[in-house]
């Protein structure tokens, strides 16, 4: 595969025949002369709105290049958080950082950061490409570097072809595609995304999430992106964070976070789970058994470092995909016995309610085999040990 060297950045193309290396602007889509991947700290960061606290002693480390994401309910501080560190709100305590340089009450136009928002915010009385310049006229860029830069960036996007149309003449992709664009265009030392796809329908949502990651990846930008969108997250994310209240409960990759929730909000909060109730019956390192009233279960830990006791109360979190359904079973732990009761089918999956001792569970069936004649036998289903997870209540 041929690389393309921009100076300082190497940007690739992964499918010649999608992505051109070559361009009428030189001999790379889109130059970068003074890009550089920063982290962002962030310290002890408290934000009040008069009686409100809207970020409490908050701390987040977020490395250079990461598609870091950031999510949780609505009012959990998230959208708060990324508008301090664009500079559109300052906080009564805390510091920012944007690698070694502390930012935390830099005004806005001078921390370079790329933008976008929920509304597409693009001028309508002005052209595609006269609104990917806007942030370069501000800035007193040459004519000519204007055009040079506003035509890379367009390409990157591949809206080239758009450039001399109005927005009310595009699609919603396209109108994001021109807002990503006009984010790129100032080349920012960081990328900050406040729920870009939440107005637009499913399928373009699919498409953008995609072309977004793929965008900060050829750019190398360290990218921070606010969503509710558990699956925008879990797709595309390095890692993420989930916040609620002001506080961030949890930071890991999306599978670390979905197979391993710390506690019961996070769990409930990605995916779908089921929580049984239990009391805890023996301790071995991180492998905890807890006596249920549906069964004896041995599961891992959600947070090893805040370790039950024998005989505390804890909950146990197991998602629906992760049962194994048979006829029988030999296992003397982690399987229950039960009717399936109402199903789902949808194909390539059907979704169960387990019924065993009057708990009714979540089953997820890939390649579904017990919806023909489902309800007319005992069905068993059983789960690996690093299936359940063990959080205290």
């Amino acid at each position: 595969m041929k690389v393309v060297e921009a100076r300082p950045l190497a940007m690739r193309y992964g499918r010649m025949d999608v992505f051109p290396l070559t361009s009428k602007w030189g001999n790379s889509c889109f130059r970068y002369p003074d890009a550089r991947m920063i982290s962002i700290s962030i310290e002890k960061l408290t934000k009040r709105f008069g009686a409100v606290t809207a970020l409490n002693n908050l701390d987040l480390q977020i490395e250079p290049g990461e598609l870091f994401f950031l999510l949780g309910p609505s009012g959990c501080g998230k959208t708060t958080l990324l508008r301090s560190m664009a500079g559109f709100y300052t906080p009564e305590e805390g510091t920012i950082k944007f690698g070694d340089q502390e930012v935390t009450k830099l005004e806005p136009h001078k921390r370079n950061t790329g933008m976008m928002f929920q509304s597409y915010a693009l001028w309508p009385h002005m052209s595609v490409a006269e609104n990917v310049a806007f942030g370069l006229q501000e800035r007193k860029v040459s004519k000519s570097e204007i055009k040079q830069r506003v035509g890379e960036a367009l390409e990157s996007v591949r809206m080239s072809s758009y450039a001399d149309r109005r927005p009310n003449q595009l699609s919603g992709g396209q109108q994001q595609r021109v807002a990503l664009a006009r984010a790129l265009v100032i080349r920012p030392r960081c990328l900050l995304l406040d729920e870009p796809l939440s107005n637009l329908d499913a399928k373009l949502r699919l498409e953008m999430r995609t072309e977004i990651r793929r965008v900060c990846k050829e750019f190398k930008l360290t990218t921070v992106y606010v969503t509710h969108d558990q699956k925008e997250a879990l797709s595309i994310s390095d890692r993420m964070a989930i916040l609620e209240d002001g506080h961030i409960l949890q930071v890991g990759t999306p599978r670390e976070v979905y197979k391993r929730p710390s506690m019961k909000t996070v769990a409930h909060f990605i995916g779908e789970t089921d929580f049984i109730s239990g009391k805890v019956i023996g301790i071995e390192g991180e492998n905890t058994t807890v006596e249920t009233g549906i069964g004896v279960f041995q599961g891992i830990l959600g947070n090893p470092s805040q370790p039950p006791s024998i005989g505390d109360e804890v909950t146990l979190s197991i998602r629906p995909e992760c049962w194994e359904l048979s006829h029988e079973s030999h296992a003397s732990q982690n399987f229950v016995q039960g009717r399936i009761g109402e199903f789902v089918y949808l194909g390539e999956v059907a979704q169960y309610d387990l019924i065993v001792k009057g708990t009714r569970l979540k089953v997820f069936e890939r390649n579904p085999r017990f919806v023909d004649g489902a309800n007319s036998g005992d069905i068993y289903a059983t789960l690996a040990k690093e299936d359940v997870v063990v959080l205290v209540n």
